[in-house]
């Protein structure tokens, strides 16, 4: 099993500096690489605080200049919020300044509150279209002169400048419904996952997505699966407190912006009651501590090799969950340490 890293740059309050929000950041990256992580993954958002990524490729660019082997990945990109030419040649120069380590994830989108705002009058439910007209366009650009003429993009012939210094960068699709993974193996992609919070079940179910569509497209290819899980490792009562508190915080605020329920003031999302929500009993705290990838090294390590014997064979240790940076450095640390050599 290969491991990477999802981190963000987050503030789920105004208390926290931001120049010590984005050292914290680069330092659990470079963690990540000392401790032979394989990938780590920046998100593109905007105007929210709980995940601080306006351009991704800046942020990998950042890190590129801080590290020398760790591979580079979007996760995602946003379809919809891009123009082709530009998407393409903003991924080639981060794969040029990097050395060729980038990883290029492309996806739809998550909150109905960032497409108004990015692209209003798009469905958040119909952005997959963009997405599925955007990757091919991007390949092409890459490839040389092109010219497009789609339901979303018309440019004349064009090409992408610069050019990946990889002759084939790796390109990530975030699968969750069948299209998607039928899309992703069509088009030769890798795939990585997120079953929020979720039991083992819902990754069962996209596995089972990811073998219909590879039996589906029938074209020789064998994709990287990876899935994400919110992963805190602890060894005493009172880190398990911290991170349950935190990520019950951090889960009030996803679930504003991914039902479009409440308010966001100056970047921060309104937290809302868990108590009052529809399936509240997906936060509950034994239920949270089952689902995720929390736990003492010893019980991360058991729930690692449950995913491994389902046939995922890179797991993303999702970071960011609102939890103090000592904290967070503290479990990844535990996590190179302790759980890693399990793998090897």
């Amino acid at each position: 099993m290969k491991f990477q890293l999802a981190v963000n740059m987050e503030r789920i309050d105004d208390s926290l500096d931001m120049n010590d929000v984005a050292r914290h950041t680069l330092e659990m990256v470079q963690i990540a690489e000392d401790g032979g992580f394989d990938i780590v993954w920046s998100a593109e958002h905007h105007a929210l605080e709980m995940t601080i990524a306006p351009n991704p490729f800046q942020l990998l660019t950042w890190w590129s200049t801080e590290t020398s082997r760790i591979r580079l990945g979007t996760a995602v990109a946003t379809a919809a919020y891009w123009h082709p030419i530009n998407l393409a040649g903003e991924a080639a120069f981060t794969d040029l300044v990097s050395g060729g380590r980038l990883e290029f994830g492309i996806g739809s989108g998550a909150y109905q509150r960032e497409f108004d705002r990015m692209k209003p009058g798009l469905k958040q439910s119909d952005a997959w279209r963009y997405m599925q007209e955007m990757l091919p366009a991007v390949r092409a650009l890459w490839q040389g002169d092109y010219e497009h003429d789609g339901e979303y993009w018309q440019f004349p012939t064009s090409t992408s400048v610069p050019k990946p210094v990889q002759s084939e960068v790796p390109v990530w699709v975030a699968a969750r419904s069948p299209i998607t993974y039928d899309y992703a193996m069509r088009e030769k992609c890798h795939v990585n996952c997120w079953p929020f919070t979720r039991s083992f079940e819902e990754a069962e179910l996209y596995k089972k997505h990811l073998d219909e569509a590879i039996a589906k497209a029938d074209n020789g290819w064998n994709p990287r699966f990876a899935l994400m899980r919110h992963a805190c490792v602890y060894d005493n009562e009172v880190d398990r407190e911290n991170a349950m508190n935190s990520i019950r915080r951090l889960l009030s605020q996803f679930e504003n912006l991914y039902r479009n329920l409440g308010d966001v003031k100056n970047g921060f999302p309104a937290s809302i009651p868990l108590e009052q929500l529809e399936g509240r009993e997906q936060y509950d705290p034994a239920m949270l501590e089952v689902n995720l990838m929390f736990g003492s090294p010893e019980r991360v390590i058991e729930k690692l090799k449950k995913y491994e014997a389902l046939g995922v064979n890179e797991f993303i240790y999702y970071a960011s969950m609102g939890l103090d940076h000592a904290s967070q450095q503290k479990s990844l640390r535990m996590f190179v340490n302790e759980v890693m050599p399990e793998f090897k």
